[in-house]
C-alpha cells in the first residue's frame, strides 16, 4: 500500500520564475541585460505589468538592475546566470536527488570555450575593450578576440578607461 505523501509546496524558485510573463522575461534577459522598453518589446506587454513583474524578480533576486554607467538615466535589468543555474539545480534536488545538477568532477574535462571575434573597422577602442570584458565576465568561458579591416595604433583613452574604471589591461 502506497502511503500518502505531505503536501509539499513548489520551491519559491519555481513559484516566482514559474509564472508565465515572468519567465518569459526571463528568457530575454538570459540572452543579454535589457532596460524596461526594450523588455516591454519583447514580451508584449505593457511597461506597468513588465515593471510589476520585474520586481517580484528582483525581490526573489533572480533578476539586478544596475544603473547606465554612461549617463545615469537608464536601468538595466539582468539575470544572475550562475545563481538561476544553482537555483534549479536545488530545486531539481528537492524533487529527487538523481535531478540536482553537479559540477564535473575534479580533474574531468571541461567544455572547450566559446570563441567569439569583435570586428570592426580600426580595432582601436571598442572592440579590444569589448574582448576584455568579455574575457574577465566570462571566467574562462569564452576566448575573446578582436580585429580590425583597417587596423588603427590602440586609443590611449580606451586603456586609461579600461585600466581605472575597469581594473583591466588591454
Amino acid at each position: 500500500m502506497n502511503t500518502p505523501q505531505p503536501d509539499l509546496a513548489p520551491p519559491d524558485f519555481l513559484q516566482l520564475a514559474g509564472h508565465p510573463l515572468r519567465w518569459r522575461l526571463l528568457a530575454a534577459l538570459a540572452r543579454s541585460d535589457r532596460v524596461v522598453h526594450e523588455l516591454t518589446a519583447a514580451v508584449g506587454e505593457p511597461q506597468n505589468l513588465v515593471s510589476y513583474h520585474l520586481g517580484k524578480l528582483r525581490k526573489g533576486r533572480l533578476v539586478s538592475m544596475r544603473r547606465s554607467s554612461a549617463d545615469g538615466r537608464d536601468n538595466y535589468y539582468g539575470l544572475d546566470l550562475a545563481r538561476f543555474g544553482s537555483l534549479l539545480s536545488a530545486t531539481g534536488g528537492a524533487l529527487h536527488p538523481a535531478l540536482r545538477l553537479t559540477s564535473p568532477p575534479q580533474g574531468a574535462a571541461r567544455p572547450a570555450p566559446a570563441r567569439l571575434l569583435f570586428l570592426c573597422t580600426g580595432n582601436s577602442a571598442r572592440s579590444q575593450m569589448a574582448e576584455a570584458m568579455a574575457r574577465q565576465r566570462s571566467g574562462g568561458a569564452i576566448q575573446a578576440f578582436s580585429a580590425g579591416s583597417d587596423p588603427k595604433p590602440l586609443h590611449p583613452n580606451a586603456v586609461r578607461v579600461m585600466r581605472d574604471e575597469h581594473g583591466l589591461d588591454i
